[in-house]
C-alpha cells in the first residue's frame, strides 16, 4: 500500500500541529490564571517588612496574580502610630533622665536634707509605681519608658546616698552593696510586673558586680577574685537556663561568658606561674570548678552551647590537671604534662555525659594535641630546610655534628621534649589505625550516623542520652525512627512505633526507608568495603568521611609524626654527622618499604598510608641528599643508595603512579651522580655536560624497552630534563654547547624511531641538529647566512616533498614555502647590500631553477617565491645600468614613454583585464 503523503512527511506534519496546539494551550492557561487572580478579592495588607511583589513575585495571599514590573517602588506609607509613639516615648524618657541627672548633680546642694529625701523618694516611687498603672491600661510602651527612667533614678539614688549619707565609706564596697540591693530590687520588680522587658535584664547586669567589687574592696588575693568571677558566672549560667524571658537569658549568657572567661584566665595565669606543684593546686581547683560548672550547664543547654561548654570544660581540666606536674618539671618538659592531660580526656566517651558535651570535650582534647604538635614545627622545619645552606659550599668537609650541618640557631636544648611529643602522638595514631574496629565500637554509642528519612536526622540506637526524640534537653530533631535503633524501620517522631501497615523495614523507595546499604551502624564504622566517603545517599552522610578515610588519616598521621620524631631526636641529641646521614637514608628505605607494601596490598582502607609514606620518603630523600653535600664520600654513598632504593621500589611496586614516581626519583638520583662524577674528575661545568647525558641516553633505551608502559613516558621526560640541565651546563663554551646539542639531537632521533614518539621527537631532533649547526658555525665565526639557512631549508624541503607524496592535494605553501623562504629571503636581503657579483648570480640561478620547477609542476609557492626573488635580484643587478641609461637620455623622453605606455594600456584595457583574469585563474589552479 502506498501512502499519500509518505509516512515521514505526514509524521512531521502531525508533530508541527501538536506543537502549535501545545503553544496555544499554554497561552490559554496563562490567560486563565491572570483572570482568576484579577477576580480574587485582594488580601489584607501585610505588616511592614519584606515585600516580594516589589521584585516581580506574586503578592502574598494572591498566587498567580500579576506581578509589579521590575523596579516598581511602592508609595511611602505614613509612619505607623506605634512607631511614632515609640519615638516620642524614647525622647521623653531621655529628656526626663537628663533632667534627673542635672537635678542630682547641680541642684542637690540648694535643698535641705529633708527636701532632698522627699524629692528623690517621691520621684522614684512615682516612677516605679507608674508602670503598674499604665500596664493595666494597656500602655506597655509608656510603661517601658517610665521603667527605664526609674532605673536611672535608682542609680542616682544610690549615688546620692553615698554622697550625702555615707561619704566616708569605701567606694568599691559601697558600689558592691548598692549593686546587690538594686539587683534584688529590680529582680522583684521585674517578677511583679512580668509584662515589662527591661527590669530583669537590668537586674542581671547589676548582679555582675557585687562579688567582684566586694573582693576588690576587701583586698582579696587574685585567686579569691577569680572565685568571685566564677561564682558570678555560675549565677549567670543558672539565670541563662531558668531565667524568664529571652532578653534576660541573653544578657545572662553574655555576662556569664565574660565572667567565666575572666575567671578561667585568672586560674590559668596562676597555674602557669606557680612556683611548684603545691602552688598550682589552688588555681587547679578553680579551673576544675569552672569545668564542672560548664559541664553542669551542658546538661540542659542547647546543642551549640553544650558543645562550647564541653570545649571550655576540657581545656580547663587540661590546664588544672596538667599544671600540677608541669610546675614540678623543667619548663621544656611541661608540654608533656598538658599533652598527657589532653589525651586523658578521650576517656570521656565512656562516661554518661550528654553527647554534645562529650563532643566538645573531645574537641578540646584535639586542640591540646594540635597545640603540642604545633610547637614541633620550628624544629622540624629547621631539620628539613637547614641543609639547604650546604648548597653554597659543596664538599667543604664533614661537620662535627648534626646541628652544625643544619646551620640553625634554634635553641635545641629547649626542644628536648618535642621528639617525645611527636613519638607519643604517632604511637597513639598508630594504635588507632591498628585497632580501629575496637575504637569504632567504643565510640558507637556516642556518635550516630544520620540516615536519610522524612524527619531529618535519625539517631543510632533508641534511648541513648541526648538522642532526638527522647525528651532530653539535647533533642534537636525528630525522634528515633524505628525500633531498636534501626534507621528507617518506623515513622519518625513516634518513638520507634511502626507506621500503620508496616511490618518492620520499609520497602525500597518508600518514604522513610533506609538508604541502600544502610545497616544502622554509625557513620564512622564504615559501609561498603572500598566505598568512598562521598558516595553516601544522604546529604549529611556525604559531608562526613568514611571509616576508611578516617582510619587512613590516622595511619598517615602516625607515619608523618613518627618520621618527624626520629629526625628531631637526632637534632636534639646532636648525633654525629655520619650517623645523621645514615639514619635519614635508613628512614627513607623504611618509608619506601612501607609505600611499596601498602601500594601492593590493594586494601582501600589503608590507601592513605602508602601515599603518605611515598610523599614523606621523597621529602626525606631530598633532606638526606642535601645533608650529604657536606662530604664527597657521603654524597656518593647517599645518592647511590637512594638511586638503588628508588629503582628497587619501582621494580617491586605494581603498575601505577607509585611506580612512575619511584622510577623518576631513581632517574634524578642517577643524573646527580653523573654530575658528581664530573666534579670528582676536576672537569669544568661545560666539560661535565656530556657525562650528564649518559642518564638521558639510558632513559631513551629504557623507554624503547618499555615502549607503551605507563612508566616509560615519565622516565623519558625526566631524562629530557636531565638533557636540559646538560645544555645549561654547556652554555659557557660554544663548541661544547654545539656538541651537547648534537648529542641531544641524536637521543631525540633515537626516540623518534618509535612510532608513538615520532610526532614530537622527530621535530625535536631536527631542531636540535639545526641549533647545534648554528652554534658550531657561530663558534667558528662563519658569517654567511646560507650556512645557517641551508641546514634548515634542506630538511624542510625533504619533509615537504614526503608530505606531497603522501597527500598530493596538500598546498605547496605548506610543503615548500617555509623551507624556500628560510634561504631565499635572507640571501636576497644580503645580496642587495653585497658589492660582489657571485652571491647575486648564484641567488638568481637558484631562483630561476625554483621558478621553472614551479611552472613545470604547477606549484604556486615555487613559482611566486622564485619569480619574486628572481625579479628583485635582476632589478638589483640592472639598476646601475638603468641609472646610466636614464642619465644619457633626454629629460623629455621618460614622460613621453610613460604617456605612450598609458595609451597602449588604455587602448587594450579589456584585453589586459582578460589576461589578468586568466593569470589569476591559472595561479588559483596551482597547488
Amino acid at each position: 500500500m502506498e501512502h499519500v503523503p509518505p509516512p515521514a512527511e505526514e509524521l512531521a506534519r502531525l508533530d508541527r500541529e501538536l506543537a502549535e496546539l501545545d503553544a496555544r494551550r499554554a497561552q490559554l492557561l496563562t490567560r486563565r490564571a491572570w483572570l482568576l487572580a484579577a477576580l480574587r478579592p485582594p488580601a489584607p495588607t501585610a505588616a511592614p517588612g519584606w515585600n516580594p511583589s516589589a521584585w516581580g513575585a506574586p503578592a502574598a495571599g494572591r498566587p498567580g496574580a500579576p506581578a509589579q514590573p521590575w523596579g516598581y517602588v511602592p508609595p511611602k506609607q505614613p509612619s505607623a502610630p506605634r512607631s511614632a509613639q515609640n519615638v516620642l516615648l524614647t525622647l521623653g524618657g531621655l529628656l526626663l533622665t537628663i533632667a534627673a541627672i542635672a537635678f542630682t548633680l547641680v541642684s542637690w546642694g540648694s535643698m535641705g536634707i529633708g527636701g532632698r529625701s522627699a524629692v528623690l523618694a517621691l520621684v522614684t516611687v512615682a516612677a516605679l509605681a507608674a508602670p503598674a498603672v499604665l500596664l493595666r491600661r494597656g500602655l506597655t510602651a509608656t510603661a517601658e519608658a517610665l521603667a527605664a527612667l526609674a532605673l536611672v533614678l535608682t542609680l542616682l539614688d544610690a549615688y546620692a546616698v553615698h554622697a550625702v549619707a555615707a561619704p566616708d565609706t569605701d567606694g568599691l564596697g559601697f558600689t558592691a552593696v548598692a549593686a546587690a540591693v538594686l539587683a534584688a530590687l529590680w529582680t522583684a520588680y521585674g517578677l511583679a510586673l512580668g509584662k515589662l522587658h527591661l527590669p530583669l535584664p537590668a537586674a542581671v547586669v547589676l548582679a555582675q558586680w557585687p562579688l567582684l567589687f566586694g573582693a576588690w574592696a576587701a583586698g582579696a588575693p587574685t585567686l579569691v577574685v577569680g572565685w568571685a568571677l566564677l561564682a558570678t558566672a555560675v549565677l549567670d549560667g543558672a539565670i541563662a537556663l531558668w531565667g524568664k524571658g529571652t532578653g534576660t537569658r541573653v544578657t545572662a549568657c553574655v555576662g556569664g561568658s565574660v565572667m567565666a572567661f575572666s575567671a578561667l584566665m585568672v586560674g590559668l595565669t596562676l597555674s602557669v606561674t606557680a612556683s611548684g606543684p603545691l602552688g598550682a593546686l589552688a588555681p587547679g581547683a578553680l579551673l576544675l570548678t569552672g569545668a564542672a560548672a560548664a559541664l553542669a550547664g551542658a546538661w540542659r543547654a542547647p546543642k551549640g552551647f553544650a558543645r562550647a561548654g564541653g570545649v571550655v570544660a576540657g581545656l580547663a581540666v587540661v590546664a588544672a590537671v596538667g599544671g600540677v606536674p608541669a610546675a614540678a618539671v623543667p619548663e621544656d618538659w611541661g608540654v608533656l604534662a598538658y599533652l598527657s592531660a589532653g589525651l586523658a580526656l578521650t576517656a570521656v566517651v565512656r562516661t554518661g555525659l550528654p553527647r554534645n558535651a562529650v563532643l566538645g570535650v573531645l574537641v578540646a582534647s584535639a586542640a591540646v594535641v594540635a597545640g603540642a604538635l604545633a610547637g614541633a614545627l620550628p624544629g622540624l622545619a629547621a631539620v628539613l630546610l637547614g641543609p639547604v645552606s650546604l648548597l653554597s659550599d659543596v664538599w667543604a668537609g664533614s661537620p662535627e655534628g648534626f646541628r652544625a650541618a643544619l646551620g640553625s640557631t634554634l635553641p635545641w636544648t629547649g626542644l628536648a621534649a618535642t621528639p617525645v611529643v611527636l613519638a607519643v602522638s604517632a604511637g597513639l595514631l598508630g594504635s588507632a589505625y591498628r585497632w580501629w574496629p575496637s575504637l569504632a565500637r567504643i565510640a558507637a554509642p556516642l556518635i550516630a550516623r544520620e540516615e536519610p528519612g522524612p524527619a531529618g536526622a535519625a539517631a543510632y540506637g533508641a534511648g541513648s542520652a541526648g538522642a532526638p526524640g527522647t525528651g532530653t534537653p539535647e533533642a534537636g530533631g525528630a525522634a528515633v525512627p524505628g525500633t531498636g535503633g534501626e534507621p528507617g524501620a518506623g515513622t519518625a517522631g513516634t518513638g520507634g512505633t511502626p507506621a500503620p501497615g508496616a511490618s518492620g523495614a520499609k520497602a525500597p523507595g518508600a518514604p522513610g526507608a533506609a538508604a541502600p546499604g544502610a545497616s544502622g551502624a554509625p557513620w564512622y564504622a564504615g559501609g561498603r568495603a572500598g566505598a568512598p566517603w562521598y558516595a553516601g545517599g544522604a546529604p549529611a552522610a556525604r559531608r562526613r568521611p568514611s571509616a576508611a578515610a578516617l582510619r587512613g588519616a590516622a595511619g598517615a598521621g602516625a607515619v608523618v609524626l613518627g618520621w618527624g620524631a626520629l629526625l628531631l631526636a637526632g637534632a636534639v641529641l646532636d648525633v654525629p654527622y655520619a650517623v645523621a646521614v645514615a639514619g635519614e637514608t635508613v628512614l627513607v628505605a623504611g618509608l619506601l618499604a612501607l609505600a611499596v607494601r601498602g601500594a601492593g596490598s590493594g586494601r582501600d582502607a589503608s590507601a592513605a598510608v602508602p601515599v603518605t609514606a611515598l610523599v614523606v620518603a621523597l621529602a626525606g630523600a631530598v633532606s638526606a641528599g642535601l645533608l650529604s653535600l657536606a662530604s664527597e664520600g657521603a654524597s656518593y654513598a647517599v645518592f647511590g643508595a637512594l638511586t638503588a632504593l628508588f629503582a628497587g621500589a619501582s621494580v617491586r611496586a605494581g603498575a601505577g603512579v607509585e611506580r612512575a614516581v619511584f622510577a623518576v626519583a631513581a632517574t634524578v638520583g642517577g643524573t646527580v651522580l653523573t654530575g658528581f662524577a664530573g666534579r670528582s674528575l676536576g672537569l669544568a661545568s661545560h666539560e661535565a655536560a656530556p657525562l650528564v647525558l649518559l642518564v638521558s641516553a639510558l632513559t631513551v633505551l629504557f623507554g624503547a624497552r618499555l615502549r607503551r608502559n605507563p612508566v616509560a613516558l615519565p622516565v623519558e621526560l625526566t631524562g629530557a630534563l636531565g638533557a636540559l640541565v646538560a645544555v645549561g651546563l654547556a652554555v659557557p663554551d660554544a663548541p661544547f654547547l654545539a656538541l651537547v646539542l648534537a648529542l641531544c639531537g641524536v637521543l631525540a632521533a633515537g626516540a623518534a624511531v618509535r612510532p608513538e614518539r615520532r610526532p614530537v621527537a622527530g621535530y625535536l631532533a631536527a631542531a636540535l641538529f639545526v641549533l647545534a649547526t648554528w652554534v658550531r658555525l657561530a663558534a667558528s665565526e662563519v658569517s654567511f647566512p646560507e650556512a645557517y639557512t641551508l641546514p634548515v631549508t634542506v630538511p624542510a624541503l625533504v619533509v615537504g616533498f614526503l608530505r606531497r607524496r603522501k597527500d598530493p592535494e596538500a598546498s605547496s605553501w605548506t610543503a615548500y614555502g617555509p623551507g624556500l623562504a628560510a634561504t631565499l629571503l635572507p640571501s636576497l636581503a644580503v645580496a642587495w647590500t653585497d658589492p660582489d657579483w657571485q652571491r647575486p648570480l648564484l641567488l638568481g640561478v637558484a631562483a630561476l631553477v625554483v621558478t621553472l620547477l614551479g611552472a613545470r609542476h604547477r606549484l604556486q609557492a615555487l613559482l611566486l617565491l622564485g619569480g619574486a626573488v628572481l625579479a628583485l635580484d635582476g632589478l638589483h643587478e640592472l639598476a646601475p645600468y638603468v641609472v646610466q641609461v636614464a642619465g644619457a637620455l633626454p629629460r623629455w623622453l621618460p614622460p613621453a614613454l610613460a604617456g605612450l605606455l598609458l595609451l597602449v594600456v588604455g587602448a587594450t584595457y579589456e584585453q589586459r583585464l582578460r589576461d589578468a583574469r586568466r593569470l589569476k585563474d591559472a595561479l588559483g589552479r596551482m597547488r
